[in-house]
C-alpha cells in the first residue's frame, strides 16, 4: 500500500474498545460515556480486517484502546493475529495503561507479543492517582514488572505536561535504566474536549530534550521502531530515549500508519477527520477483494500531513475525538 505522497503503510493500530479503567486527564473527560456494545466490531470482525491489512502489506500491527486489555477475551485476538506471524506480520505490539498486565502479561508473550508500552505519566504515587483520576500505581508497577519476568521488552510512555509531571523526568530516565526500560516523552495533543487547559499543559520536547543535556549525554542513534519517536542513546544508562513531537516538529513525512477504531472507522490520520467505514461492509459480508478494494480506496485518500494546533485564546481541540476513540 502506498498513499499519494509514496509513503508506504505497513503499519496499523487497532483499538479495540473505547473503554478504559482510568481517566488520565489529558486523554478523556473525567465523565465519559462509552460506546455500547453493539457498535463494536466483534473480535472476530476486527481479525478479518487486520488480516486483510496483512494481506495488502501490513507488517506491524499495534494493539490499542482506551485500555485494551479490559476488553473481554482479548487473548483470543492477539492468540490469531500471532499465529500469523512469520506469514506477513512481522510484529505484533501492544500499549497499555498497565493495570491488567499481572493477568496478561505471560499470555501476550505466549501469542508472541515480544515488545509493549506502558503509560505512565508518574513515578510519584499521589500524583498517579491525580493524573489518572482512578489509578493506583502499585498495581501499575506490579503489572510492568510481571511483563518483564515474563520476557516482554518495555518501553515506558510519559506525556509531558508543563508544571504537572516537567520535574520528574531525570528520576524517570534514571529509573528505566534501573530497571532496563527504554522511555517516550509525547507532547500534549489537542484532541478531544477535556475539562483541563490545553494551553497550560503544553509542552515543548525541544526544551525538555535541552534540559536533559545538563545531566545526561544524549547520544544520535539510528535506533527506530517504526513509529514517529526520535530516539537516543543515553550514555549513563545504557537504555534509550524517544521524543514524539507533533506539535514542534511534524513527523507527517515518515508517516507509515493509519489507524482503525474499534468501530470500525479507518483514520489515515490522527490528526485530521476524514474516514472511511468498514463495519457496514464486514457486516454485510464483504468478500476479501471488497475488503482489499476499500482498504486501498482509504489508503489513496491519506493526507500529507496533519493540522495539529492548540488554540490559545479558546483552548480548543483541533480534533473532536478523544484519543481514547482513535487508539493514539
Amino acid at each position: 500500500m502506498i498513499d499519494p505522497f509514496g509513503r508506504p503503510i505497513t503499519y496499523l493500530r487497532v483499538s479495540v474498545t473505547d473503554r478504559c479503567d482510568l481517566r488520565c486527564v489529558y486523554c478523556m473527560a473525567e465523565d465519559m460515556t462509552f460506546l455500547p456494545k453493539r457498535e463494536l466490531l466483534t473480535l472476530e470482525e476486527l481479525d478479518c480486517l487486520s488480516a486483510a491489512f496483512i494481506r495488502l502489506g501490513t507488517t506491524k500491527i499495534r494493539i490499542t484502546g482506551g485500555e485494551p486489555l479490559v476488553r473481554r477475551d482479548i487473548n483470543l485476538l492477539f492468540r490469531s493475529l500471532g499465529a500469523r506471524l512469520g506469514s506477513g506480520l512481522n510484529e505484533l505490539t501492544v500499549t497499555t495503561n498497565g493495570t491488567q498486565l499481572a493477568k496478561h502479561a505471560e499470555g501476550l508473550y505466549a501469542a508472541g507479543v515480544r515488545r509493549i508500552n506502558v503509560s505512565l505519566d508518574s513515578l510519584d504515587p499521589g500524583r498517579f492517582t491525580q493524573l489518572t483520576r482512578l489509578g493506583k500505581i502499585e498495581q501499575t508497577l506490579d503489572g510492568i514488572f510481571a511483563a518483564k519476568a515474563a520476557g516482554l521488552a518495555i518501553k515506558i510512555n510519559a506525556v509531558a505536561m508543563k508544571g504537572v509531571n516537567e520535574d520528574e523526568f531525570d528520576a524517570m530516565i534514571a529509573w528505566c535504566g534501573e530497571h532496563g526500560f527504554d522511555l517516550c516523552l509525547i507532547e500534549t495533543m489537542p484532541m478531544g474536549e477535556i475539562s483541563e487547559d490545553r494551553s497550560d499543559q503544553y509542552l515543548p520536547l525541544s526544551i525538555v530534550r535541552g534540559r536533559l543535556r545538563k545531566t545526561w549525554t544524549l547520544e544520535d542513534t539510528d535506533y527506530r521502531t517504526g513509529g514517529p519517536a526520535r530516539y537516543f542513546d543515553v550514555k549513563e544508562t545504557g537504555r534509550r530515549i524517544g521524543f514524539i513531537t507533533p506539535m514542534t516538529h511534524n513527523f507527517c513525512e515518515s508517516c507509515n500508519r493509519v489507524r482503525l477504531t474499534c468501530t470500525g472507522t479507518l483514520y489515515m490520520c490522527l490528526g485530521q477527520d476524514d474516514s472511511a467505514e468498514f463495519r457496514p461492509l464486514l457486516r454485510a459480508g464483504a468478500s476479501d477483494a471488497e475488503l482489499d478494494d476499500a482498504i486501498r480506496a482509504a489508503i489513496a485518500r491519506k493526507p500529507k500531513g496533519h493540522d495539529f494546533i492548540i488554540d490559545r485564546r479558546h483552548d480548543k481541540a483541533s480534533v473532536g475525538r478523544h484519543m481514547s476513540v482513535t487508539g493514539g
